[in-house]
């Protein structure tokens, strides 16, 4: 319940109202426009290739060798922006933050980014779509990306002051997401109305489980 709904504070309750899809409460750290539905892609990890292997310690000698480095970290990343270009896949939602490089990228190639998701609106998307986190890009950019969740909108949306993420998703089970934007005059009165509307709807649950069995 927690991930369905946003607080907001200095309106009257009465300005609340009920929205399809997922609001996010943060902006797009890259956003290009894209019409129709879409395929997204959800990652728990950094897209910008390391220079070595986990524990193993990579020595910089030279000016040379740093600027030589840079370039292949960027070479790489662009591979990784292609590879999603040419899968049709226009968002990028991760759970930690990326690299400028993979900002820079991500624009160029039409790929919105959405950062810092936490584990509790990965875990509800992966509900939602069917769709895993992919783990690892690796040096396979060339295979077709598997991984991945329909979405049929993703716009910025203002809620209050507060710019957000709004996101459809094509939902693979009975579960058609709704998010709830909460107004009210202050933090108190909008965590009343909450923890009154999550009863009510625990109630109804256990109501339409007792009809099932």
């Amino acid at each position: 319940f927690a991930e369905l709904y946003v607080a907001v504070t200095g309106l009257p309750v009465e300005s609340s109202r009920v929205l399809p899809g997922l609001v996010l409460c943060r902006d797009f750290t890259a956003y290009s426009p894209a019409a129709g539905d879409l395929r997204a892609v959800l990652v728990t990890e950094p897209l910008r290739p390391a220079l070595s292997a986990l524990e193993v310690e990579f020595d910089v000698d030279s000016e040379g060798q740093y600027r030589t480095s840079l370039r292949w970290i960027a070479r790489k990343t662009e591979a990784v922006m292609k590879h999603l270009q040419s899968n049709n896949i226009k968002l990028l939602l991760s759970s930690v933050k990326q690299e400028e490089v993979v900002i820079y990228y991500a624009k160029l190639y039409g790929v919105s980014v959405v950062e810092c998701l936490s584990l509790e609106e990965i875990a509800l998307i992966c509900e939602i779509t069917g769709a895993s986190p992919y783990v690892s890009f690796g040096d396979n950019v060339h295979g077709e990306i598997t991984e991945t969740a329909m979405v049929t909108f993703c716009q910025p949306l203002l809620v209050g002051s507060e710019r957000c993420v709004h996101i459809g998703f094509s939902s693979v089970c009975a579960f058609q997401p709704h998010c709830l934007i909460l107004c009210g005059p202050v933090g108190g009165v909008i965590e009343q109305h909450a923890a009154a509307l999550q009863g009510a709807f625990t109630m109804l649950q256990q109501l339409f489980k007792t009809v099932d069995q």
